[in-house]
């Protein structure tokens, strides 16, 4: 990529920083799909204020052409869409060539969900001998009870977890909080893990706040989540194709088969941007805490 291309990324990352407050993996990911098209034009002579819309269909072929799939290639036209935007913003171009860009049509597949004995087997398989094995229940037991996905999970600070009141706040996707209650079994599991974590020694500076660690004091990745969950799975004799996000979509269903109402699952999957402050115009903290818990099979189930 050409030094002129690199400024521009650099320009397009922080217009994204700024005005968009998008995550960290999406702004990754947006500066990714536009440095992949100014490398196609780069190499073409094309200047990005020169680009059209033939330019840019020409690019979506390719893409086809080299075996990138039909979500992956959505989301890269996706990222050229919000990088021709900042150029129309920053008044570099005056018409976007993307407008009319259209992005493969993807089929929905939704994805595996766990029934409840399912998850009990899975905390149930966990060698609780093992110095991470309460640990691991915990895990286990918030991703499915709260609907967190999994980076949620890894930067969960411990003083954002209100036992008392039975709630913890999650930072979500564009840094935006949200309220989510914690069921009985939740607590329950967390207590029991933070017993085991005071008496851990050695924590990594700079993680002595986050909730779940790995056994050398630092928190967990998101790959280490993973396989936490698929080797549980298989110790259970499950057969699912299963991720952490298994048990968010398990957590969304299994509380719309209960009755939950469907805006405050919206809410506490986080598909809305609701800070904190603002959850409160929208409902009731205490009556949402009572549909969620009311409709979660852990309460059901479990007394």
């Amino acid at each position: 990529m050409t030094p002129g291309s690199i400024a521009l990324i650099d320009l397009f990352e922080a217009h994204m920083r700024l005005e968009r407050g998008l995550s960290a993996n999406t702004l990754e990911a947006y500066s990714r799909d536009a440095s992949k098209l100014l490398d196609f034009i780069d190499d073409r002579g094309i200047a990005p204020a020169d680009v059209t819309l033939d330019t840019l269909r020409a690019f979506a072929s390719g893409l086809h052409d080299i075996g990138i799939g039909a979500a992956s290639q959505a989301r890269i036209v996706s990222g050229i869409k919000a990088f021709f935007r900042f150029m129309t913003a920053e008044s570099r171009i005056s018409a976007d060539p993307s407008e009319l860009l259209e992005a493969p049509s993807t089929s929905r597949h939704l994805p595996d969900t766990l029934s409840v004995a399912e998850i009990d087997a899975m905390e149930a398989s966990i060698d609780m001998s093992k110095p991470e094995g309460q640990r691991n229940r915990a895990i286990i037991e918030t991703l499915y009870s709260c609907g967190l996905r999994v980076s949620e999970l890894v930067d969960l600070e411990i003083n954002r977890i209100f036992i008392p009141e039975g709630f913890l706040i999650v930072v979500g996707k564009g840094n935006k909080e949200r309220l989510v209650p914690l069921s009985p079994s939740a607590i329950s599991e967390i207590q029991k893990w933070l017993a085991d974590r005071d008496r851990m020694t050695d924590i990594r500076r700079g993680d002595e706040g986050i909730l779940f660690l790995n056994r050398r004091g630092g928190r967990l990745t998101r790959v280490m989540v993973f396989y936490i969950i698929r080797r549980a799975a298989a110790k259970a004799g499950i057969l699912k194709k299963i991720s952490p996000h298994t048990l968010r979509h398990s957590f969304a269903s299994h509380l719309l088969e209960g009755g939950a109402n469907l805006r405050a699952i919206q809410q506490m999957l986080g598909h809305e941007s609701i800070a904190t402050t603002e959850i409160y115009l929208h409902i009731d903290s205490s009556l949402l805490r009572r549909d969620i818990l009311a409709c979660h099979p852990r309460n059901i189930h479990r007394p």
